[in-house]
């Protein structure tokens, strides 16, 4: 039984021509440079330069600059064509001196930034939620001032606001977002970090030792099956989005005995005819499969017509929903199933779920 996660073609991947931005993490090094010359020279600066960590070197004009507090000073987030909630935010950041006996730099969590509440991030358990690279790029970036012990408390005004719009909360991390990036840049509609963001929720969920982790493909999806499982702790629901292949075998890896995909018909045709990556510009949904099911489960002949009318699984759906003829898309959600299984490995159960397109359950498998 073969199954395969295809990449994403490159204009989606990259997608070329848009404007790239700064990250979180970029503008939080810039903010504690500025903090760190304004605690330094008594006056902050009006422009800062900070590496990135691939070595070039970037200018970001300090707003928020206040003479009787010289020690703090704001970046605006500027996230180029990324439709990203911390777009124009003001990441601040305070600086103090410490005991020399503390690390050369103590990072805390100010307003609007959050704190680690759960294991599993690879970040400490009541530590602010500061990424690995930035937090890196902060020690720099103050280093490249001073050599003394400071303490750097970095803020985000609104970001309590800014967080409801992430999966933060269900992450445990509380308050506000989080200080992110590993290039220092972003990229516009980047799939990578949303990849790297299932993965995330997929250990977070393991750390929590759950033996049940919910898939969905969209908020919809996702939105329905919070309300029907509402015994399974929060962290157990993951908006994979189209990387299911990826959530898969990161679950099995990480020991979860079962996974419930809950999404609609275009997805779970992908699925069943094994392709994991469900992008639409690099997965098409299999028409013939459609007419083999429908064949198969001794659909009418309006329904095995229905298979082939139209490229798109959604008109196969709504032509079986009309006439009543639900067994093709119960076998197409145990093919998923199956296939499912399969890619991810091992022994772990897979139970695949169909809703419409109005976010109401169909039928499912398992």
């Amino acid at each position: 039984m073969t199954t395969s996660e295809p990449e994403l073609s490159p204009d989606v991947a990259n997608a070329k021509g848009l404007r790239k931005g700064w990250t979180t993490g970029t503008c939080a090094s810039a903010a504690a440079k500025a903090a760190t010359l304004g605690l330094v020279n008594g006056q902050p600066p009006t422009e800062v330069e900070v590496e990135l960590p691939g070595g070039r070197r970037v200018s970001f004009p300090v707003v928020d600059a206040d003479p009787d507090v010289p020690n703090k000073a704001a970046i605006v987030k500027d996230a180029g064509d990324d439709p990203d909630c911390t777009n124009g935010a003001h990441v601040t950041a305070t600086v103090s001196w410490a005991d020399q006996d503390e690390p050369l730099v103590a990072l805390r969590a100010g307003d609007g930034v959050g704190t680690i509440t759960k294991p599993g991030l690879g970040l400490e358990v009541g530590g602010p939620a500061i990424n690995p690279v930035p937090v890196r790029m902060i020690t720099q970036a103050i280093a490249e001032v001073t050599d003394r012990a400071v303490i750097c408390e970095i803020s985000v005004p609104g970001g309590q606001e800014m967080s409801k719009k992430t999966s933060n909360e269900r992450l445990g991390i509380m308050g506000g977002i989080s200080i992110l990036g590993t290039t220092g840049i972003v990229k516009p509609f980047s799939t990578a970090s949303y990849r790297a963001s299932v993965v995330q929720q997929i250990d977070v969920a393991a750390a929590q030792n759950v033996e049940v982790v919910v898939l969905a493909t969209g908020s919809r999806s996702d939105s329905w099956a919070q309300r029907t499982w509402p015994e399974l702790d929060p962290v157990s629901f993951v908006e994979v989005g189209d990387f299911t292949g990826i959530a898969l075998r990161r679950a099995a890896g990480a020991g979860i005995g079962t996974v419930r995909f809950v999404g609609m018909a275009g997805k779970i045709a992908k699925l069943a005819a094994g392709i994991m990556m469900t992008h639409f510009h690099r997965s098409k949904v299999d028409t013939d499969l459609l007419a083999e099911v429908a064949k198969a489960t001794g659909a009418s002949p309006t329904i095995i017509a229905a298979a082939t009318e139209t490229a798109t699984a959604r008109h196969f759906c709504e032509v079986c929903m009309t006439e009543g003829e639900l067994r093709p898309l119960f076998r197409l959600c145990e093919m998923a199933a199956e296939k499912c299984a399969a890619h991810a490995g091992g022994d772990m159960v897979v139970e695949v779920t169909m809703i419409d397109f109005a976010g109401q359950k169909l039928l499912a498998h398992g």
